[in-house]
């Protein structure tokens, strides 16, 4: 990992954000490369609540400083991960397929643009600390 000097909070969740949206992408289109694959299941990336609970705890500092620490209860940033679930059968059609391409396209586009705003956020916040650095 990089140099967190310039880092807090906010763009450590920024980052996990990020990548776990990044990794929501892939398993969205690869539920769409599938959609026609009799017996498969769709899945889903969660990670929205686990992200906010441990952004919780951080803004309460409750921080683990020590391998041999019990975590908090909303875990660290850097810690969350996506759990991937399988989604039911909604269809019907008798293939044993649950994609659903529109609704997939729906995620896609959502995911995308929150993706989008992270990284328009992150910007800022960068160009803030290259604001200060430079002594402007």
């Amino acid at each position: 990992m990089s140099s967190r000097i310039f880092t807090d909070k906010a763009t450590l969740l920024l980052e996990k954000n990020l990548n776990l949206r990044l990794q929501n992408q892939q398993l969205i289109a690869s539920n769409v490369a599938n959609a026609q694959t009799p017996g498969y299941s769709a899945k889903r990336l969660e990670f929205q609540s686990a992200l906010r609970q441990a952004a919780d705890s951080a803004e309460h500092g409750m921080t683990v400083t020590d391998p041999m620490h019990i975590s908090p209860s909303g875990g660290s940033i850097e810690s969350v991960q996506g759990q991937v679930k399988e989604v039911n059968n909604s269809q019907g059609i008798g293939d044993g397929n649950s994609v659903d391409v529109n609704q997939e396209m729906v995620l896609m586009a959502q995911n995308q643009l929150m993706y989008e705003a992270s990284v328009q956020l992150l910007n800022k916040k960068m160009s803030i600390i290259k604001y200060v650095v430079q002594g402007n």
